[in-house]
């Protein structure tokens, strides 16, 4: 499995012939000079409408006949824009070829009128990976993991707008991961956050490797 960071919080989970995006925000993204156009998946799931998540989704959609994956407020958006799409709501799981997506809560706004903002828990080549979304630290974060073990959980980072340093250390502690990868964090100032005291305060005190991975690169799983 790969992950390809394009920074704040786009990335390309790739596994064999499947590719899902995650919050293509890629026009007005300073971390990426990449065309969206050029980047190839079938599936792209959109944690909420805020125009740094949900972004170039539509025609990256067009481009490759994608599926958009999201809550049903912000899957209506996409598909009055003329995309396919998958809805879904909080608590809810669906199948797909690849594995399967549940819909887990995310406390932020959703950028669209009477929707909430998610984060997911992805099943792709039996491995699980927890994408929190834009959040604040909440106490359920410890169910996360009570069918199996998250083996990769992606965490904000940067402060202000979602969870900052000390609260994400703490939702890494209470997930228990067997890797954390921070996102969200440096892409203006307002979020200005080091990843590296991030990894230095959680393999410190709660002994969970993280992985920081730099915008423009691929980490391999």
């Amino acid at each position: 499995m790969k992950f390809t960071y394009y920074g704040h919080s786009a990335f390309l989970l790739t596994e064999k012939n499947t590719a899902i995006l995650f919050d293509p925000f890629i026009t007005d993204n300073p971390w990426t000079s990449i065309n969206p156009a050029s980047i190839c998946c079938q599936y792209i799931f959109i944690s909420h409408a805020h125009s740094d998540h949900y972004g170039d989704a539509e025609i990256i959609a067009k481009t490759n006949n994608a599926t958009i994956i999201s809550t049903a407020e912000v899957a209506a958006k996409a598909a009055n824009a003329g995309c396919k799409t998958h809805a879904m709501h909080i608590g809810g799981k669906a199948f797909f070829p690849f594995g399967y997506i549940r819909l887990t809560p995310a406390l932020h706004g959703s950028g669209i009128a009477g929707g909430l903002a998610c984060g997911c828990i992805i099943q792709i080549n039996n491995k699980l990976i927890y994408f929190a979304g834009d959040t604040g630290l909440y106490s359920d974060m410890k169910l996360h993991s009570r069918f199996s073990p998250i083996d990769y959980a992606i965490l904000p980072i940067g402060d202000n707008f979602t969870m900052g340093i000390e609260d994400a250390a703490i939702a890494a502690s209470w997930i228990q991961p067997g890797l954390v990868i921070p996102i969200h964090y440096k892409t203006w100032p307002i979020i200005d956050k080091d990843p590296m005291e991030y990894k230095n305060l959680v393999e410190k005190n709660f002994h969970i490797p993280v992985q920081i991975i730099a915008p423009g690169t691929t980490y391999e799983f």
